[in-house]
C-alpha cells in the first residue's frame, strides 16, 4: 500500500466579489466620500460618482492584497 504525501503547490485563483459601499455626498468640500464596511479602514473619495467608483475598486483591491500579504507572512518573532 502506498502512503499519500500531502504537497502544496502555488496557484492563482480569480474570484468575482461583490462588496457593498456606502457613498456620501460632501456638500461642504464637493464630491463624495465612500467606504466599504466589510473592509475596515477601506475609505476613498472622488469628485464624481464615476471617480469614486473607480477609486473604490482600487482601494478594495489594495486592501485585499494587503490582507493577503499579512496572512501569508510568517509570524513575527517575539522579543523578550
Amino acid at each position: 500500500m502506498h502512503e499519500a504525501v500531502a504537497t502544496t503547490h502555488p496557484f492563482t485563483l480569480r474570484l468575482d466579489v461583490t462588496l457593498t459601499a456606502v457613498v456620501s455626498p460632501e456638500p461642504e468640500v464637493g464630491g463624495f466620500s465612500a467606504e466599504i464596511p466589510a473592509l475596515p479602514g477601506c475609505y476613498t473619495q472622488g469628485e464624481t460618482l464615476e471617480e469614486v467608483r473607480a477609486n473604490l475598486r482600487e482601494a478594495a483591491e489594495a486592501w485585499l492584497s494587503s490582507a493577503h500579504d499579512r496572512a501569508a507572512a510568517p509570524p513575527a518573532a517575539e522579543t523578550a
